[in-house]
């Protein structure tokens, strides 16, 4: 914008100048002509006058002089004679007054009381006398004027047109990586089905389906990851819950067993269920990674769901449940966002010191924020991003359980939340500890 502008002023401001150069040279020469023409009339006028002696020369000096704004000075026998605008023969230049005194004609532009003039002299060399004549040059100045600022706002708005016309090619030339930036962007955000027209432009058609090419070897990546996942997770149920059955039998003749044998079960029963959640988690984001987006949208009442979750679920005593707002409905898959939010608990509870409350609000005029505070040291800064990855676990100094857990939980909710046109974060909790957010868009019904 700044190149096309200034480019723009620069040529229109040359072309300004030459316009106003030969425009201006053109109207003044005819004008200094016209008046050269008609004071040496009216100078021979007054010669013819003055041959036949001096009755009628006043008179005849006044019809001279009659036009607005001029004056007729004639020098004879060195006396001054003067008609029309009267003029002090003083305020003509000193230059011009000893040119014409020595009998050369001459001619100068001059400004008299504030009121542009040409003044003409010219000797009258039979009569031994001087005619000097000047012409008023208002209505040529007043044009002089117009035109100047005519161009001077043509050189303005030509500098604007040429900002708008480069604003208009810059985004014609960058509306491609616009489109990249774009889809780079969505791609990122975890929508690899993000494709780019590949158009006929030889440089950026290349781009375009490079791009496109990785995009779909990714998604097809990822999508064989899933479904390997949801097949090996599917395989596993089925064993898994033979085993949950066997230990359940197990535990039931507990007491039957030696105290190294009960250590040994309750070693076993323990890695079991982290083994279950584990496949229960990694069968979770494969249905959530195929599907992409809530499974069955739907109005759901988030304060009744909290409300669900602290009935059911063994809320420590002292935590606080708090539900505030009128409306807390949002359009999303209910299982899912009762799987988030017990994530968030049970992260609170076996990894984040307890948990101390849970409540849903208003989160500005269009969203719904779930808050889950624990008791906890708190999350560092450099993790609270990486958290919310897959298969990531919080510091050893952080942890406060021996059981890091699957690395699944928080990775869940983040997945949950983007579903449901969402997002969560971490943040410090004001009471101490760490503060885990869900905001979601409110249902508009």
């Amino acid at each position: 914008m700044t190149a096309f502008g200034l480019v723009s002023m620069i040529v229109t401001g040359l072309l300004a100048v030459l316009a106003w150069t030969l425009s201006s040279s053109y109207m003044l020469n005819q004008r200094t002509d016209s008046a050269v023409r008609q004071a040496s009339a009216n100078a021979r006028l007054a010669e013819s006058r003055l041959r036949h002696g001096s009755d009628g020369l006043a008179a005849l000096l006044t019809g001279l002089g009659s036009e607005a704004e001029s004056a007729v000075l004639l020098v004879n026998r060195e006396q001054w004679i003067s008609s029309g605008n009267q003029i002090d023969p003083k305020q003509l230049p000193r230059a011009f007054v000893s040119m014409v005194a020595a009998g050369q004609p001459a001619r100068q532009r001059t400004v008299l009381s504030g009121t542009p003039v040409l003044a003409v002299g010219l000797p009258l060399p039979t009569s031994a006398a001087t005619y000097v004549q000047v012409f008023p040059l208002r209505d040529l100045d007043r044009t002089f004027r117009f035109l100047s600022w005519i161009l001077v706002l043509g050189v303005i708005i030509s500098g604007f047109a040429g900002a708008l016309l480069g604003r208009w090619a810059a985004l014609q030339a960058l509306r491609p990586l616009i489109k990249l930036n774009s889809a780079v962007a969505t791609a990122a955000a975890g929508d690899l089905a993000v494709r780019l027209p590949v158009g006929e432009d030889p440089d950026l058609a290349p781009l375009a389906r490079a791009f496109n090419d990785t995009a779909e070897t990714l998604q097809t990546r990822v999508e064989r990851d899933a479904r390997f996942a949801a097949d090996v997770s599917h395989e596993l149920r089925s064993p898994l819950t033979t085993m949950v059955n066997a230990m359940a039998v197990l535990d039931h003749r507990r007491g039957q067993l030696t105290g190294n044998a009960r250590q040994a079960l309750d070693l076993l029963s323990s890695d079991l269920t982290r083994f279950q959640h584990l496949v229960d988690d990694l069968l979770e984001i494969s249905l959530a990674d195929d599907s992409g987006s809530a499974d069955k949208a739907e109005p759901v009442d988030l304060g009744a769901v909290v409300g669900e979750i602290a009935r059911h679920y063994p809320i420590p005593a002292g935590a606080v449940v708090e539900t505030t707002g009128r409306s807390m409905m949002i359009l999303g898959d209910r299982r899912r966002l009762e799987r988030a939010i017990t994530n968030l608990v049970v992260n609170a509870q076996q990894h984040g010191g307890g948990l101390h409350q849970l409540s849903v609000r208003a989160g500005g005029a269009d969203n719904v924020r779930i808050e889950v505070d624990d008791a906890g040291p708190g999350v560092p800064d450099e993790d609270k991003l990486r958290i919310f990855e897959r298969f990531a676990r919080g510091s050893p100094a952080t942890r406060r359980s021996s059981d890091a857990g699957s690395g699944l939980g928080l990775a869940l909710v983040a997945q949950h939340a983007r579903d449901h046109g969402g997002h969560t974060w971490v943040e410090d909790c004001p009471t101490g500890g760490a503060r885990f957010v869900i905001e979601i868009p409110r249902y508009q019904s």
